[in-house]
């Protein structure tokens, strides 16, 4: 577009950026969410694209807007139709899983998941906590973090009635 090529991607960089800004604050705040794989790949990819917009050589500028705008677009409808549609939030979302259970691990599932012990301990170092028995429970949430809960102490659990792993009655068995 100019000559100049550090004078292209000032003046190419700062209106991508702008419009970008412009599209996430019109998309609303889940465009941008790390709640599983599915919005990883699309936050990694607006990264690409915009690196694209600011790098190339060529005159890109244009296709790389309308692929900025095109994953804003497809991220909204497959967001919205997953609001909708248990069978797509199945399709684009990992269930959290329960690692450990009132101080003890669950190796089958800390296997299935990929898991080492060394992590689980690590996550409850991090939250504080000292000694694996003092923990009730930790789970591995849809976007790789771990959740550490100390205690347990409402019969429904509610918070983890869709942990894969979790089961109420296991809360009768453990009083």
């Amino acid at each position: 577009m100019f000559d100049n090529p550090f004078l292209n991607t000032t003046i190419l960089g700062t209106i991508a950026y702008i419009s970008i800004i412009l599209m996430l604050r019109i998309s609303g705040k889940r465009t941008l969410a790390k709640w599983n794989s599915f919005d990883f790949v699309v936050t990694i990819a607006f990264g690409s694209v915009l690196a694209s917009i600011l790098l190339s050589t060529k005159d890109t500028f244009g296709q790389g807007l309308l692929g900025f705008a095109l994953l804003v677009i497809f991220q909204y409808i497959i967001t919205w139709i997953a609001v909708r549609s248990s069978w797509i939030q199945k399709l684009i979302k990992a269930e959290p899983s329960l690692l450990l259970y009132k101080g003890q691990l669950k190796h089958d599932i800390l296997k299935r998941e990929r898991v080492t012990e060394g992590e689980v301990l690590a996550a409850l170092r991090s939250s504080g906590v000292s000694a694996i028995e003092d923990a009730d429970a930790v789970v591995l949430e849809t976007d790789g973090s771990f959740s550490v809960i100390t205690n347990i102490n409402n019969s429904s659990a509610s918070a983890l009635k869709d942990v894969k792993g979790f089961d109420r009655t296991m809360m009768a068995h453990t009083k």
